[in-house]
C-alpha cells in the first residue's frame, strides 16, 4: 500500500535498523492514521508548544527534544591554546573510534524499540558518509586524536570528543578555533542541533556565545 507524500522513507535508517523506516512531515490525524497500515519505524518532529494528544492517541512515544544553537562572528567567544589543532586529514579509522559510544544518550539509543548496536551503526554509517564527502574535521590534542566536528555549509551536523578527553575543558578551545575558521570563510552564522538532555553540549555552546532557538520534540512509533 502506498503511503501519503507526508510520510517519507529514510533508507539510511533502514540500512542500520534492518526494518523499513519513515519520517513524517505532518502529524494530522489522517497522516498518523496511515502509519498503522504499513509496518516499520516512524519518527516525527513537532513544535514543543504544540499539543501531543493525537500523537499519543496513535501510539507515538516521546524520545527527545532538540534545540538549535546559533552564533554570529560578533557573538563568538574566543578561546586559544597552543597544543590543539584542526586536522582535516584525520583518517576514517581514527574518527570512527571516537564515534563509538559517543552518542549513547541520543534519541535512537533511548528508543527502547531499537537495538543499541543498530543505533551505533546508524552513527557510524553517517560518519562514514560525511568523511567520504570531506566534511569531517579532526581535533588533535598534543598530536593525538581527541575529537571531530563534521560541517555541512553553515551547520555543525555531527561532533564528538573522545572519551579520553571528555570533561577536561578542551572542547571550548576546539570549537572556538573551528568556528573562527568557518567565520573567516565569510559565513554570517553557524548553527547546530543538539538534545536538551545533553547538558555538557548545551553548556559548551553557551560558553562560546551561542544562543538557542527552534525547540522541537521528537516522537517515534514502531509498527510491527
Amino acid at each position: 500500500m502506498s503511503l501519503p507524500q507526508k510520510i517519507r522513507p529514510t533508507p539510511w535508517d533502514k540500512v542500520a535498523f534492518g526494518t523499513d523506516c519513515f519520517e513524517l512531515t505532518d502529524c494530522s490525524p489522517e497522516t498518523l492514521g496511515a502509519v498503522l497500515r504499513t509496518p516499520g519505524h516512524y519518527s516525527v518532529k513537532v513544535d514543543s508548544l504544540v499539543s501531543k494528544q493525537e500523537l499519543h492517541r496513535h501510539g507515538f512515544y516521546y524520545c527527545d527534544t532538540l534545540i538549535e544553537p546559533w552564533c554570529t562572528p560578533q557573538q563568538l567567544a574566543r578561546f586559544e591554546r597552543d597544543d590543539i589543532a584542526i586536522d582535516s586529514a584525520m583518517t576514517l579509522a581514527e574518527v570512527i573510534d571516537i564515534c563509538h559510544g559517543a552518542f549513547a544518550h541520543g534519541r535512537f539509543h533511548r528508543d527502547f524499540n531499537i537495538n543499541p548496536g543498530h543505533a551505533d551503526a546508524r552513527y557510524d554509517n553517517w560518519l562514514r558518509e560525511l568523511h567520504r564527502d570531506g566534511k569531517v574535521h579532526g581535533l588533535r590534542y598534543q598530536g593525538a586524536p581527541a575529537g571531530f566536528i563534521a560541517r555541512s555549509g553553515d551547520s555543525l551536523v555531527l561532533h564528538a570528543m573522545s572519551e579520553r578527553y571528555r570533561g577536561k575543558g578542551l572542547a571550548k578551545y576546539f570549537w572556538s578555533m573551528f568556528c573562527a575558521r568557518v567565520f573567516a570563510m565569510g559565513l554570517p552564522e553557524i548553527r547546530s542541533s543538539i538534545s536538551v538532555a545533553n547538558l555538557a553540549t548545551v553548556n559548551l555552546y553557551a560558553s562560546l556565545g551561542f544562543r538557542f532557538r527552534k525547540p522541537v520534540d521528537i516522537y517515534h512509533r514502531m509498527v510491527p
